[in-house]
């Protein structure tokens, strides 16, 4: 039984840099699933990378820091593919932390603006010129994190642009309402192993003290993650929108672990 119906379906997936990215375990699902994915990446570099892990697939370049970029690759998809596209996965999020880290009150503005533009702002312009093209009970999936509202100092300054991408999915649905029942929203995984997450100083002792305070003891996987948006993307979704889908084993219910507390309390 094909549960999902998102055979020949066509979902548009913004953010794939390599094999560990949210992106590329979702657009896997997708395929297994039988939709037909299209990717849009941010350079040449990372075009190359789409086509070896994904051979059947159209790979477009955008750089969305320039909003021309999305227009222009909005014409571009419009003219290569038939009828209308069901679904959009944003999974773009970018952070300067080329200065190394830094206190929240010494945040630079400049990285912090051009931190929303990217993560934040690029959700809302690839939504507006690719409008026309979305079906009217299509389905937009962004990516955020568990929670905006505890302070990991080394996340920084992008858990208040997760905060504003989050929110924005709101404002979003709204608007899109007036004309469709195209929906909006996010999964919000807890801690995984990707390129992107590396690059965070501390990163990795983050993590296996995240693992610790799952339920099951185990970290996440991101392929779990893909499975969650995947049906989100679905039309057995159909009632879920504007909402933010936690998914983070458990660990924002059990700060209080025994376990935990006798390691610290020893």
């Amino acid at each position: 039984m094909d549960f999902l119906q998102l055979a020949d379906k066509k979902i548009i997936v913004f953010g794939l840099a390599n094999r560990k990215s949210v992106a590329c375990a979702i657009a896997k699902v997708l395929q297994e699933a039988g939709a037909e994915v299209i990717h849009v990446v941010r350079s040449p570099a990372r075009k190359e990378t789409a086509q070896k892990l994904f051979p059947a697939s159209r790979v477009f370049v955008c750089d969305v820091e320039d909003e021309d970029n999305i227009a222009r690759v909005r014409k571009e998809i419009a003219a290569s593919t038939d009828g209308k596209i069901h679904g959009i996965v944003h999974s773009i999020a970018f952070a300067n932390y080329a200065d190394g880290f830094k206190p929240f009150h010494e945040t630079n503005k400049k990285d912090f603006l051009q931190a929303v533009d990217i993560s934040c702002f690029s959700l809302i312009s690839i939504c507006k010129h690719f409008k026309d093209m979305l079906d009217a009970s299509g389905s937009v999936v962004t990516i955020s994190i568990s929670t905006t509202r505890m302070a990991a100092e080394n996340y920084g300054y992008m858990a208040p642009i997760k905060a504003a991408l989050e929110s924005s999915l709101c404002f979003l649905a709204k608007s899109f309402s007036s004309f469709s029942n195209v929906r909006f929203n996010a999964v919000c995984p807890g801690l995984l192993k990707t390129s992107a997450s590396a690059g965070i100083p501390g990163y990795v002792d983050s993590y296996l003290y995240a693992e610790k305070l799952t339920l099951r003891r185990k970290g996440l996987q991101t392929s779990e993650i893909a499975d969650i948006a995947a049906f989100l993307l679905s039309e057995r979704s159909s009632a879920i929108t504007a909402q933010s889908i936690v998914a983070d084993g458990g660990m924002g219910i059990n700060y209080f672990d025994a376990d935990i507390i006798a390691g610290v309390v020893d």
